[in-house]
């Protein structure tokens, strides 16, 4: 049986060392950059859908590191920070959760990176445990799902509920499946700076 997807793996170097640059400048490039290109078919582009996440967390009134969990969730997918998007488009899961993690980890705590790092088996899990919550993945997600292992097994169920960021990754879930709305309001990057430099780690 398959282990759950819910532990730290191990990836290459980042390209960026967090002392060599302001790390705010590094996401906001992310942001500006290779953000404008398409979302996996969704009718929002990357930088959209991650900055709908964070406003979403934020109207919901969750705390400042729940926001930049949202805001920052598919990292992973950009080409300039870790692994990039080509391999999820080709049908192979690029494990951009854990990856995209990993390199946030660098200028952020646990509190902010488990969130991300679980927020695709948090996927998992709901569509195992929730009635109906299958029905409400956008095709793309549904996609995805599939590339990323389908809904979670008992034991793999289990697993996710025992993690101390459980809960976080379930409210970023959330999120992430409504920020795919082409006529939402969407704050830019620099409307999130303020609230990420408090959470930056010395």
């Amino acid at each position: 049986m398959n282990e759950p997807d819910v532990n730290r793996h191990d990836v290459n170097e980042p390209d960026v060392n967090r002392y060599d640059v302001n790390p705010l400048d590094t996401l906001a490039g992310l942001f500006e950059g290779e953000g404008g290109a398409e979302y996996l078919g969704e009718a929002v582009t990357q930088a959209e859908h991650m900055l709908q996440a964070g406003a979403l967390a934020e109207a919901a009134g969750a705390p400042p590191h729940l926001i930049a969990a949202a805001l920052l969730h598919d990292v992973g997918h950009f080409r300039g920070a870790v692994t990039g998007r080509d391999l999820m488009e080709n049908g192979t899961d690029n494990r951009h959760s854990h990856t995209g993690a990993d390199w946030l980890g660098q200028w952020f705590g646990p509190e902010v990176t488990e969130p991300v790092r679980l927020h695709v088996a948090a996927k998992r899990y709901l569509c195992a445990v929730e009635p109906g919550y299958f029905a409400l993945l956008s095709e793309a997600s549904v996609h995805t799902l599939a590339v990323q292992g389908g809904p979670m097994g008992e034991e793999q169920v289990r697993a996710f509920e025992a993690h101390p960021a459980a809960a976080d990754a379930v409210a970023v879930r959330r999120w992430d499946e409504q920020a795919k709305d082409p006529d939402m309001d969407t704050p830019d990057f620099a409307h999130f700076r303020p609230l990420l430099a408090g959470l930056l780690r010395p």
